[in-house]
């Protein structure tokens, strides 16, 4: 028997309708929420990027100078050349045009135009703005050109090292283009134009537009005139000494900034060897910062200054020299077989005796000589901003000998940079610590005392002594000018000196 049909059964149905409704729209509620709050931006590019097609623009690259405000390297426009195969309606006529214009193979061109599997494929990258307008004027359906970017060194092979070069893509590879890319690198902009679910541009709709940004401009502490002298004169020893390489370097001694750096041979940046990658390696490495070397006697500079500053010697102090020196039983010679006889320590250092350095060494012991070798920042890099800098080998202080020290005061036994041994004689002779840098400043910043002013000045005036002593054609109206000759011994790979 059914039960009777009354009010309050009705209210119950009313109510769990409500809540059913209710439970339904709050169910809604949350799916919207979480399509439109939560995963709206994702779903949003999703769409975009089905209902449109973009074309990238390249951001320039921060133009390069130098500390005249003269250009380095710069970027100018080139363009990119696309086609959309589902435009295209002869694709004869577009490989045709295409390969006749650029100078490709027909067949190649053709079977890219052909593919409408894909929205676009490359035909060409880089192409000039000539080029391009020629391709322009052709009216050429699913033809499009995006704008991009190359490289461009107005001094073609001057500072090639330093400058470095950039890949196809823009990406800094070597050089300061690639130590300083994230800031000369800008942000890339883009073309979007609507198209139907095919990928074919619909005609009469919005086009998106979002400008490049260019890259941040970076000036260089070097100056092209004294880069251009310094290349000059290392182009003229590699031709007269018949030289494999030459590098050289002018370093600012307050600053520590690089007004000049270099190493040859050389190539020319706008055209970079790519087919020969092992010419590529050598040339492109800046081999100042790069390779270690037996400093030979301009080490000596480094003996002398902490002899110096800790009183173990003065300049009338005297030497004298057979021609060799006889320690822990071994005979090291002096680069004078004959020897100097009795001399100064300014006559020993013109004459760059290897038995007064030898002596200097073991006065100041293996201790007292590390901790200056430390100072002068040896064993360790630099911090120059240049890719690649070596640390330089010291060998374990536990491990020297009496005969292993008196090498090292001459310059043997060690193993060092180019840029080290110009950082700590620059530190020398200017008194104070220095960090060599690249990128130019107009302030010095606070100076920490390396040596005291007593020993800063009696190693200029033993500089200034012996280059005036050996030296040639040193004299500069108006300037004190010092020097330090120096012979390294070159090692063979297969072992013994070259």
């Amino acid at each position: 028997m059914n039960k009777p049909f009354t009010l309050f059964s009705f209210r119950k149905r009313i109510v769990a309708l409500f809540i059913a409704i209710s439970f339904l729209f709050c169910a809604l509620g949350i799916r919207l929420f979480v399509l439109q709050i939560i995963n709206g931006q994702s779903l949003l590019l999703r769409a975009t990027d089905q209902w449109t097609r973009d074309l990238k623009i390249v951001a320039p690259r921060g133009t390069i100078y130098d500390r005249t405000g003269a250009s380095l390297a710069v970027s100018y426009t080139t363009y990119n050349v696309f086609v959309r195969g589902r435009e295209v309606k002869s694709a004869t006529t577009v490989a045709s045009h295409l390969s006749n214009i650029l100078g490709l193979d027909f067949d190649d061109v053709y079977a890219k135009v052909q593919r409408k599997n894909v929205s676009e494929v490359l035909i060409k990258l880089g192409v000039d703005s000539e080029t391009a307008e020629r391709i322009y004027q052709q009216s050429l359906p699913g033809v499009y050109l995006a704008e991009s970017v190359a490289r461009y060194y107005p001094n073609g092979n001057l500072a090639t090292q330093l400058l470095g070069f950039t890949s196809i893509d823009n990406v800094g590879q070597t050089g300061v283009e690639a130590y300083y890319n994230e800031l000369l690198t800008g942000t890339d902009g883009y073309s979007y134009v609507q198209s139907d679910l095919q990928g074919k541009e619909i005609g009469g709709t919005l086009r998106y537009y979002i400008p490049a940004e260019d890259g941040e401009d970076l000036t260089l502490s070097i100056d092209s005139k004294m880069q251009a002298i310094l290349e000059s004169a290392l182009s003229l020893i590699m031709t007269e000494q018949k030289a494999k390489t030459a590098s050289g370097m002018i370093l600012e001694v307050d600053s520590g900034q690089v007004l000049a750096i270099s190493s040859k041979p050389s190539f020319d940046l706008n055209e970079v060897p790519r087919d020969d990658l092992e010419t590529l390696f050598d040339q492109s490495k800046m081999k100042l910062v790069t390779d270690i070397y037996e400093p030979g006697s301009t080490f000596k500079i480094l003996t002398v200054a902490a002899a110096l500053e800790e009183g173990l010697t003065s300049l009338d102090d005297t030497f004298y020299c057979p021609g060799y020196r006889i320690i822990d039983g071994v005979r090291i010679k002096c680069w004078k077989t004959i020897g100097h006889g009795n001399q100064t320590l300014v006559e020993a250092f013109g004459n760059s005796c290897n038995c007064c350095f030898m002596d200097l060494a073991l006065r100041l012991g293996v201790d007292k000589f590390y901790s200056y070798m430390q100072k002068f920042g040896l064993g360790s890099k630099t911090g120059i901003d240049i890719s690649g800098e070596a640390s330089g080998m010291l060998m374990a202080k536990s491990q020297v000998k009496n005969v292993d020290l008196a090498r090292m005061g001459f310059g043997h036994a060690v193993a060092l940079t180019p840029i080290q041994l110009m950082t700590a004689v620059a530190s020398i002779i200017g008194g104070s610590k220095i960090t060599p840098s690249i990128i130019y400043s107009d302030s010095v910043g606070s100076a920490q005392a390396l040596l005291s002013e007593n020993t800063t000045t009696l190693v200029n005036s033993l500089l200034e002594y012996a280059e005036n002593k050996t030296g040639k054609y040193t004299f500069v109206e108006g300037y004190n000018v010092g020097g330090k000759t120096g012979t390294a011994q070159k090692y063979k790979e297969t072992g013994g000196i070259d």
